[in-house]
């Protein structure tokens, strides 16, 4: 499919995980088989023409919240995180310029040897010239998570929604992986999301939403095809909007 389908979404920011990029075997690291298959859906998308940026986690090299941080100093450990998405953010990069897109890492923390500093009109003027545009570091502020910094991102970008992806096919009742009768929750409200303290994004990030009205769809991205069927305004995954 390339330019020219109909796409329901023009503009979208996606939240990726850490661990999506992680190393199974080891439970940490990379594993550039996965950034590879990840940067082959995302090439797809963007040749349908979408404009698409991207906000990574660092979890599978740091978790400024995680046990493994415990005894250093929150803000430090949360600093170590965003240079942890950094890292992230470089191996996918090179995953898509292998596929011959042109892209842009933007880093909240400067760095100017290995990212652009984060300037919202250059974001948005890389994304009209159809570069993919990686934002790094978080808010390069500790005490916020990356779920926050993508529904900041995706606001300051003017994205058509959030699109949060997981393992899973979408938002349940309770954890599918334990329960196997959970049930998934085709939409929700924001404060459906809030006051039933599902895990969609952060509360910070849901309630930046909620306030200016910028859905989150939550998806399975590791099932083939969904990202692009997403695109064409197939119902995939969990819609978290205003009203149901």
């Amino acid at each position: 499919m390339e330019k020219g389908a109909k796409l329901a979404y023009r503009r979208v920011l996606l939240k990726l995980s850490g661990e999506a990029f992680m190393d199974s075997s080891v439970g940490y690291g990379i594993d550039t088989r996965v950034v590879a298959s990840i940067a082959e859906q995302l090439s797809e998308v963007h040749r349908m023409g979408v404009e698409l940026a991207c906000v990574i986690g660092g979890g599978n090299i740091f978790r400024g919240v995680s046990e493994g941080a415990q005894g250093i100093d929150r803000a430090t450990a949360d600093f170590m995180g965003m240079l942890a998405t950094v890292i992230n953010a470089l191996a996918l990069q090179d995953a898509l310029e292998k596929k011959g897109v042109y892209t842009r890492v933007q880093s909240a923390i400067t760095m100017r040897e290995v990212a652009e500093p984060f300037i919202r009109r250059r974001a948005v003027r890389h994304l009209e010239k159809g570069r993919i545009v990686l934002f790094a570091a978080g808010t390069g502020n500790p005490y916020f998570s990356t779920d926050t910094a993508a529904a900041l991102r995706a606001l300051e970008i003017g994205a058509d929604a959030i699109f949060k992806a997981t393992k899973v096919d979408g938002v349940f009742d309770r954890d599918p992986v334990k329960y196997p009768d959970a049930r998934m929750f085709h939409t929700l409200t924001y404060l459906d999301v809030l006051n039933r303290e599902l895990e969609v994004m952060d509360s910070t990030a849901v309630s930046l939403c909620m306030d200016n009205n910028l859905p989150i769809v939550v998806f399975n991205l590791f099932q083939s095809g969904n990202l692009r069927k997403l695109m064409l305004g197939q119902k995939i995954g969990t819609k978290v909007c205003a009203k149901v």
